[in-house]
């Protein structure tokens, strides 16, 4: 079987067919081969010559045919999974043969939360209308209007309550100037929606940072997010070291901890000064040059500092028995 080899024309086919293919065997299905394996490796290669360091990740189901089939862009310092926090994606309702580029979220994480049911769908349309509102800029460019997946299952129905903003493609009529530059200002909304605080209200982000100052705000919760990252975190720490850069805290030899590093009681620490992270800025983080390790008493001490970078300062400031000057 020959497939498309554009990305516009791998998903109009999985649109025309799956109504067929979804009937036959899922287990070694060459079709569901061709979705996870084909369409994913066409899309990162969209991604290529564009300032983005996403994830790529399709989908027909697990176990068996899912209701409705996706491509999802994930930004791994937001999330690596549809289950939770916010995306973008391809939705494919195969009955009427369409493709719907949606701003969406994880609905999963909602519905454990609030439960599968019309709260739970509520909250997620709320949240909807905030994250469109966070990027108006570029939601005005897309449409707004609701989504129909063609399913009354429950993870259609939250990807329809979950959607900020799109555009519905018919699989038979799709413009490729158009569904590409689509794509290139859904994933531009989608960094800025990530700069700008995601889904957390701006009061909840001026909190976090002692500040009221919206630019300094949205650069310390994009700090903090960077910090946290699964794909950030444990790189930093197995390549700097098991020990605080401030003090000198080991804790595998000082608190005798023997679990897994990913979980050991030390901080990474984005040393770049929040004021040099701007929108849109290619390249947010060099891992590990970009970080320090630190442990929790001197991650909040080196905050305090005008120069958030300068760990000699932090390390002349030291007074405690692990002022060891680590180099």
């Amino acid at each position: 079987m020959r497939y498309g080899t554009m990305l516009h024309e791998q998903l109009a086919r999985l649109a025309r067919e799956y109504v067929f293919e979804r009937v036959k065997r899922f287990a070694g299905s060459e079709f569901a081969n061709f979705v996870r394996h084909d369409i994913s490796v066409e899309a990162k290669k969209r991604l290529i010559f564009l300032p983005y360091d996403l994830e790529v990740k399709a989908s027909v189901g697990q176990s068996q045919w899912a209701s409705v089939p996706w491509l999802d862009f994930f930004d791994p310092i937001v999330t690596d999974t549809a289950t939770r926090g916010f995306y973008v994606v391809y939705l494919i309702n195969a009955d009427t043969e369409e493709i719907v580029l949606s701003l969406n979220q994880g609905t999963t994480e909602v519905y454990e939360e609030f439960g599968d049911n019309e709260e739970g769908r509520r909250i997620l349309a709320r949240r909807a209308i905030e994250m469109a509102e966070r990027v108006a800029d570029f939601s005005a460019h897309f449409d707004n209007t609701p989504i129909d997946l063609g399913s009354n299952s429950s993870l259609p129905k939250g990807y329809e309550a979950g959607h900020a903003f799109g555009r519905v493609y018919k699989a038979n009529q799709i413009d490729p100037v158009l569904f590409y530059t689509d794509l290139e200002n859904m994933l531009s909304a989608y960094r800025s929606l990530v700069d700008r605080g995601g889904r957390t209200p701006i009061d909840s982000m001026m909190d976090q940072s002692g500040s009221t100052d919206i630019l300094e705000t949205r650069k310390f919760v994009l700090s903090k997010r960077i910090e946290r990252a699964k794909n950030v975190r444990l790189p930093v720490l197995e390549r700097r070291g098991l020990k605080c850069e401030g003090c000198g805290l080991e804790p595998t030899k000082h608190y005798n901890y023997q679990g897994p590093i990913k979980n050991i009681p030390l901080d990474v620490h984005h040393a770049m000064p929040i004021r040099e992270l701007s929108e849109g800025e290619t390249r947010r983080y060099k891992i590990p040059d970009d970080f320090l390790v630190l442990c929790p008493t001197c991650h909040r001490v080196i905050h305090k500092q005008n120069d958030e970078a300068d760990v000699e300062q932090l390390r002349d400031s030291v007074r405690f028995l692990f002022a060891s000057k680590p180099r």
